[in-house]
């Protein structure tokens, strides 16, 4: 197969029926970065949030299943077939990889009963998938607006962040993160009920130091990593280089299981009266300075903690390009010229054609693409339906 649109891997085809506000929508690329350009409330963002449900997780908005349901029109009549009305969401694509050929992927809501939790399907060429084979093909990255406050926010968002970027690069990371989970409330839910079964509990601390020393190294081994790249790009590139820390007061114990384990054993009455687990991996949180200005992340100003976000960001995408044989990740980058003067923005273009990434990017104003002109496709959004814009 021929390269597709000089992306060694690109979505070539999204097919969207009852997503968010999209009722029936297809839309076929050649396989270049793509620009989204038009009015706040078209459904640009909605296009990037379907392209992230192609990978394992809730996407890039993190919303519940049922959420993305698409309100059909109060009068029925606008629509011919009163059962698509009724349908639920779900989302196609074909994906294009040179060397390999195409992949069909699909994901949609699953009918459940009225009070059962939502599950949504996976499939790859029609046949039943695991989210480990979807993150192993179609490796992404996203920023967001809401990620602009990412180091102003609690903990949970940045360990979240962090987690993302692990993920990206390790996929077993997502399980060991809910087998860790999983294993904490169990226990948790325990202390809360006076249950003092020390061979169930012993039981359950160990399963969370096995899998939160993972965690913790998997952590550790990728902030690592990152701070090389980032130190490396950092004396040639045009974003501001980023210094990543791990702060875990069990950091060092974290990484031994049995260290770990006996801090859980340790804890166990403070738990049992707090209603919270006071000890352990998912209390870590991420430190960014900005190396340069000696200086916070959170300190910083807004242009340039969204550049210290870019550069973090690109330095992952660099570091999964030379571990998947020159194959970059997609790219889904919403309203990402927001607050980078127009040096930075053409900086992040040339970044994005030198990773030969498809990246997906919107914005509001199509002239702060410009510099992607000929070297992009751009569509807007009219009712539902996109439509090619004339380039320069």
């Amino acid at each position: 197969m021929a390269a597709v649109g000089g992306c060694a891997l690109a979505v070539t085809r999204i097919s969207l029926t009852n997503f968010r506000s999209y009722a029936r929508a297809e839309l076929r690329v050649a396989g270049w970065p793509v620009v989204l350009a038009g009015a706040n409330g078209t459904g640009k963002t909605n296009l990037l949030e379907a392209i992230s449900l192609l990978s394992p997780g809730r996407g890039l908005r993190g919303a519940k299943l049922s959420a993305i349901q698409r309100k059909g029109p109060a009068d029925a009549s606008k629509l011919r077939d009163e059962a698509f009305m009724d349908g639920l969401w779900a989302v196609s694509a074909v994906i294009g990889q040179t060397p390999g050929g195409a992949w069909d992927i699909g994901t949609g809501l699953l009918p459940s009963a009225a009070n059962a939790p939502a599950r949504r399907a996976l499939h790859l060429n029609s046949a039943p998938a695991e989210s480990a084979d979807l993150a192993e093909l179609l490796p992404m990255l996203w920023l967001t607006p809401a990620m602009d406050r990412l180091f102003l926010e609690g903990a949970s968002e940045r360990r979240r962040f962090l987690d993302r970027l692990v993920f990206a690069l390790d996929s077993p990371h997502a399980k060991r993160a809910t087998r860790y989970e999983r294993a904490m409330h169990e226990r948790l839910r325990l202390l809360r009920d006076g249950v003092r079964d020390r061979a169930w509990l012993d039981g359950l601390e160990q399963t969370m130091a096995e899998e939160g020393s993972a965690l913790t190294a998997a952590r550790l081994s990728l902030i690592e990593r990152l701070n090389t790249e980032l130190q490396e790009r950092g004396a040639e590139g045009s974003f501001p280089c980023a210094r990543l820390t791990l702060q875990d007061t069990l950091a060092q114990d974290a990484i031994d299981g049995p260290c770990l384990q006996d801090a859980f054993a340790a804890s166990r009455e403070r738990d049992a009266d707090s209603g919270r687990t006071s000890v352990g991996p998912h209390l870590a949180d991420l430190e960014v300075r900005h190396t340069l200005k000696r200086a916070d992340a959170r300190d910083c100003s807004t242009g340039e903690q969204k550049a210290l976000l870019i550069s973090i960001v690109l330095a992952n995408a660099w570091l999964q390009k030379k571990r998947h044989d020159g194959i970059a990740p997609l790219l889904l980058l919403d309203e990402i010229a927001a607050h980078l003067d127009s040096d930075r923005r053409t900086a992040l273009f040339e970044e994005i054609l030198a990773l030969r990434s498809q990246a997906w990017l919107t914005g509001t104003d199509a002239s702060l693409f410009a510099p992607l002109e000929q070297r992009a496709e751009f569509f807007a959004i009219e009712a539902g339906c996109f439509v090619p814009m004339e380039q320069a």
